[in-house]
């Protein structure tokens, strides 16, 4: 169908097209009475939805025509049951012989015959005669006869008519009609009572529905035909289509002449205009009565109308209309019998123009604000996120960016906002020779300068011509001039501030692109906001990993004991993510043992740093207990799941705080190691040859971890000159190698005999540790020595007092040779304490060994007892209690260690201080106590 069918005008009535398949449209009824039929019975088409409802509304009409008709019958049979009844109750009352038949003799043998003759004559279902006191006279079955009636019967004793309607089972509906036989006096003779069913009177209806329902078929197949008739012209009509897609035909025409922002013109192939919307005769700005009209006689420019007149395809072409630019977009359409047409679009490009520039400009605004929010504040340095924001602004903002910030900030300080000083931290340019203040000058705000009053206003100050700002040349008067004469002409200067606190100020500036605007006042703000945040987290880091360092620092060991049983070196590298919990330590123990401990607490910041203080604290505490190894973890393990319970939130489960630690202590008398670890990793013997072991520690779960399993000491002979070396997690992890490749690593680093523990420290750093640490790093190399086997002396002591003299007299002797004559006296008090203790309360076996370890002589008794004694002062009245108290006043050191087969008591003598020397005479009075004789 051609154009012109389409819109016979704004107004006229609308004439569909003929629906081409596929073209999103449905398709036209099929031929055939079949497709008719299916296209008749669819309820998507108005036509079907239509014939549907006749046919409902008739078949509900003949529905009610015959329901009413059926009531009409059953009410007719109910009134036609009452008059049989009645008619039937009167004639046999009234009949002559009735009441003299009651008054004879015996009733029954003159009026049964004569009620069975009129039930059956009547079509009546029963005919009773009963007398006055209820005793049946007659009744169809015999059986019955002579035996009372039920029910109320007092109306018609009282000489009336009785009719009622019931319901018997079996029987259905009945009438029962009851008839008083009255003599002439008025007296009531007796009663006849006759009764008949509806169902009987209702076969006469029955016999009339036939002719009911075959009037009521009739109705309904001319009331369909009519219907379907009907239906089918409107189908015609509507092409099949259904209500909604004919509303939206609808929808779509109005929306296309009134609604749509784009011009739409329909032209004929002749070259006439058939349809114009309203926003196409806007554009055009065509006459009322343009439609039918040669679009060449429109007034239109000659290159537009000779377009639209020529019927060929066109997409996007800018032609002119009055002082408008018009994208003309033209396709042609045409149908099998009706001559080619073409549509016409038409949109208005003179404003997109104008918007199309600012557009531009708020898309490049708004990706540099993404790209800000995306590469400013990658990392937690202040100074790096200042650099960051000068990156991200040149050129694409500003062609120069400088960056100044409070001084206190770029320590990680509180800024106090007293100061009107700054300190430049970043420039960028598209130049590098730029004459501003190079990184690192202290910036000095004159009161009236641009950076001055946005400081003190909070928000950005334009300057659009520097050359006119007086404010400005104030603030930098030396290098005005050079700024102007390099070509930077306009300034904007914008407060970096966080949380109410000015943290500094970054300066945009601008050489070769235009002056700044007011509208680049927002860009401005929104840049600084977006990186004062960052440099406000980044300051707030650099203030907490600072304090955290410090912790962290001041909880580690400065500086580690020297030892005449080990050479010690150690190594300590903080992860550069944020201070973490590992530690490190070397504690002497007595008997000239040393106990040497690495650590490593989960987590980091400073949490994980006052932890491992706490934890080094207890490790000291508990060595002075002289444990070993594996009690000593136990009761670490207690004290950090005391730590996670305590510090629980009240009602939530205890964060758990975990750490691993492995304990040793190497005796150099024997040459022994007995260690026990805790979730964390073993360590590395070298032998004096190079050869590198990782021995078997039994390991045990991380502390803190409430596994109740209890830790296991292993031993190992270490020879002189063995280097024991532990450290903790953070040497070996790395995402580039496994754990297995980090500790063929580290083998490898060590196996180099003949090195001392600093340089084997440094190997080990410059060959294992990852190039980027994720963890802390501790590692401690010892070396190992022997304590001279001449330094030694030992002596087995009888249980016996008698024994003392003797043992004290062998250890003169001893102290004689090792030339330590000077303290031989109070050895010989100490001596005599501690044996004699032992002997008279200890049990066997005991012993006594004295060690020359340098500067310190150590004295050691040991028995099989575990009972331990204990410092107080003695009374006057009291016989013992002295001897314990003269140790501690004489023995620089002294305690009780527990071992496996009972104690040892040990005291220290410093040989640097003869001052622990006592009195002759106070010796001679104390020497006095113990009588050889008595031993």
């Amino acid at each position: 169908m051609a154009p012109s069918r389409l819109f016979a005008g704004r107004r006229a009535r609308s004439r569909r097209p003929r629906p081409r398949p596929g073209a999103g449209q449905p398709a036209p009824p099929e031929g055939g009475p079949g497709g008719s039929l299916r296209s008749l019975l669819s309820a998507r088409s108005v036509a079907g939805q239509g014939f549907l409802l006749q046919l409902a509304v008739v078949l509900v009409l003949v529905l009610a025509a015959v329901a009413a008709l059926v009531l009409q019958a059953r009410a007719s049979s109910l009134r036609e049951a009452r008059g049989r009844s009645l008619a039937a109750a009167e004639a046999f009352a009234h009949a002559p012989g009735t009441l003299s038949a009651m008054r004879s003799a015996d009733p029954s043998a003159l009026l049964q015959p004569r009620a069975e003759e009129v039930r059956k004559t009547s079509g009546v279902t029963y005919v009773i005669a009963f007398s006055p006191d209820g005793v049946r006279w007659t009744h169809p079955d015999p059986k019955l006869i002579g035996k009372r009636v039920t029910g109320s019967y007092a109306d018609a004793l009282a000489g009336h008519v009785h009719q009622t309607t019931y319901r018997t089972p079996g029987v259905g509906r009945a009438v029962d009609t009851m008839v008083p036989v009255v003599d002439r006096s008025g007296k009531v003779a007796g009663l006849v009572s006759v009764g008949i069913t509806v169902e009987s009177v209702n076969a006469r209806v029955t016999d009339q529905l036939p002719l009911l329902l075959g009037s009521a078929a009739v109705a309904l197949v001319l009331a369909t035909g009519g219907s379907a008739w009907v239906s089918r012209r409107l189908m015609r009509q509507t092409r099949g289509l259904g209500p909604a897609e004919m509303t939206r035909m609808y929808e779509h025409h109005d929306a296309v002449l009134h609604s749509v922002r784009e011009g739409v013109l329909v032209i004929s192939g002749e070259g006439r205009l058939l349809l114009a919307n309203d926003e196409a005769q806007r554009l055009l700005g065509l006459p009322p009565d343009a439609e039918r009209r040669p679009v060449t006689e429109l007034g239109l420019e000659a290159d537009t109308a000779e377009l639209l007149a020529s019927g060929r395809t066109a997409t996007d072409e800018v032609h002119r209309a009055g002082d408008r630019l018009l994208a003309v977009n033209l396709r042609p359409v045409g149908g099998d019998r009706d001559p080619a047409g073409s549509v016409v679009t038409l949109r208005d490009t003179t404003e997109l123009r104008a918007l199309a520039g600012r557009a531009a400009l708020a898309r490049e605004r708004l990706q540099l604000l993404y790209d800000a929010g995306a590469r400013v504040g990658t990392t937690l340095d202040v100074v790096r996120t200042a650099e960051e924001l000068a990156e991200v602004a040149v050129p694409r903002f500003a062609d120069f960016v400088t960056v100044e910030l409070v001084e206190a900030v770029t320590r990680g300080e509180e800024p106090n906002g007293t100061s009107g000083e700054m300190r430049r931290v970043a420039t960028r340019g598209i130049r590098d020779d730029q004459p501003l203040l190079p990184v690192g000058e202290l910036i000095r705000s004159a009161p009236t300068g641009p950076m001055a009053v946005g400081v003190a206003s909070g928000h950005a100050v334009l300057v659009p011509d520097l050359a006119a700002s007086d404010g400005w040349r104030a603030q930098l008067p030396e290098r005005a001039q050079h700024v102007l004469d390099y070509g930077i002409h306009t300034l904007i200067s914008v407060p970096l501030r966080a949380r109410g606190t000015v943290l500094g100020a970054v300066n945009f500036w601008r050489s070769q692109s235009a002056a700044f605007e007011p509208e680049d006042l927002s860009s401005a703000e929104e840049l600084a906001a977006r990186a004062a945040v960052s440099i406000d987290n980044a300051r707030r880091y650099t203030r907490e990993h600072t304090m955290a360092v410090t912790l962290q620092r001041s909880l580690l060991p400065h500086g580690l004991p020297e030892h005449s049983g080990i050479e010690v070196a150690h190594r300590y590298l903080p992860a550069k993510a944020g201070v973490g919990g590992d530690w490190f330590d070397v504690i002497p123990l007595p008997g000239a043992r040393v106990a040497l401990v690495v650590g490593d607490v989960v987590g980091h910041g400073l949490h994980a740093a006052a932890t491992m203080g706490r934890l080094r604290t207890a490790v000291h505490n508990f060595s002075t207990l002289d444990l070993p190894p594996d009690e000593l973890l136990n009761h670490l393990d207690e004290l950090v799941a005391r730590i996670d319970a305590d510090e629980a939130p009240e009602g939530d489960v205890a964060e758990v705080t975990g750490a691993t630690c492995l304990y040793a202590i190497y005796d150099p008398v024997s040459g022994t190691c007995a260690l026990a670890r805790a979730g964390h990793p073993g360590p590395a013997v070298v032998r004096p040859d190079g050869v590198v072991e990782y021995p078997e520690v039994p390991l045990s779960p991380p502390l803190g971890l409430g596994s109740s399993q209890p830790f296991e000491t292993a031993e190992i002979q270490l020879s002189e000159g063995s280097q024991l070396a532990l450290f903790t997690d953070g040497l070996l992890e790395d995402d580039d190698r496994d754990l297995d490749t980090g500790l063929a690593q580290l083998r490898t680093a060590l196996a180099h005999p003949g090195r001392d523990p600093e340089e084997t420290c440094r190997a080990v750093f410059d060959a294992v540790l990852p190039a980027r640490p994720r963890d802390d790093v501790a590692l401690l190399i010892a070396r190992t020595r022997l304590l001279d086997a001449d330094r030694v002396a030992a002596w087995d002591v009888p249980s016996d007092p008698a024994a003392v003299p003797r043992v004290r007299a062998e250890a003169t002797r001893r102290l004689a040779e090792w030339g330590l004559d000077g303290i031989a006296f109070t050895t010989e008090l100490l001596i005599s304490e501690l044996v004699t203790n032992a002997v008279r309360y200890g049990t066997d076996p005991i012993r006594l060994r004295l060690l020359h370890d340098n500067d310190t002589l150590i004295c050691e008794v040991a028995d099989g007892s575990s009972t331990s004694p204990h410092l107080r002062r003695a009374k006057t009245g009291d016989e013992g209690g002295r001897g314990l108290f003269l140790v501690a006043q004489f023995a620089q050191r002294w305690g009780t260690r527990y071992t496996s087969r009972g104690k040892v008591i040990w005291t220290e003598q410093s040989l640097r201080d003869p001052a622990a020397e006592p009195a002759e005479d106070v010796g001679d009075a104390l020497l006095d106590q113990w009588d050889d004789a008595e031993f």
